[in-house]
């Protein structure tokens, strides 16, 4: 559910998208489609959200952003790894857009394997950057259940854009 300060913290890094002249994608697993959905809450998203992916299949991962194969095998789709070729792979494919934001985690009930618990998500954030693409990765471990999980995972990434586009 998209609440009334969900709404306002996508409106305020819309705020700054639009201030930067920068149009936003995303790329979303774990938050299936979620993150996309607080965005175009917001009146006006469509002068700074382009588009979003929702690639909840490794397939999908590979097919739509160009994440590697070797990549998903040797790290996972729950990896900062996996996380940073989503948002690259965002701006590989949405010429237009400077920043990307993308998702990947266990909001269980399960799913859980060694080292990687339920809550556990990671982050993708890929800018333009001229004729280069600049990726990094954060991972955060959120406590509750699938749909608190899935809420704070979007919030995060909200948060995480706002703090980026207030540092350019």
């Amino acid at each position: 559910m998209i609440d009334r300060d969900l709404r306002a913290l996508a409106g305020e890094v819309g705020a700054a998208l639009r201030a930067a002249g920068w149009l936003c994608a995303t790329a979303e697993s774990c938050t299936g489609g979620l993150l996309a959905g607080a965005i175009t809450s917001c009146p006006g998203s469509s002068r700074w959200f382009e588009r979003g992916f929702v690639t909840y299949s490794n397939a999908a991962k590979v097919e739509q952003l160009r994440v590697s194969v070797d990549t998903l095998e040797r790290f996972g789709a729950v990896s900062e790894e996996t996380a940073m070729e989503m948002a690259g792979g965002v701006l590989g494919a949405v010429p237009s857009a400077r920043l990307a934001l993308a998702t990947t985690g266990i909001a269980g009930p399960d799913g859980a394997t060694p080292g990687k618990p339920v809550g556990m998500v990671c982050f993708g954030i890929a800018h333009r950057a001229g004729p280069g693409i600049t990726t990094r990765a954060v991972t955060r471990i959120f406590e509750g259940d699938r749909e608190s999980i899935r809420l704070a995972a979007v919030r995060f990434a909200l948060q995480v854009a706002l703090d980026d586009l207030s540092r350019r």
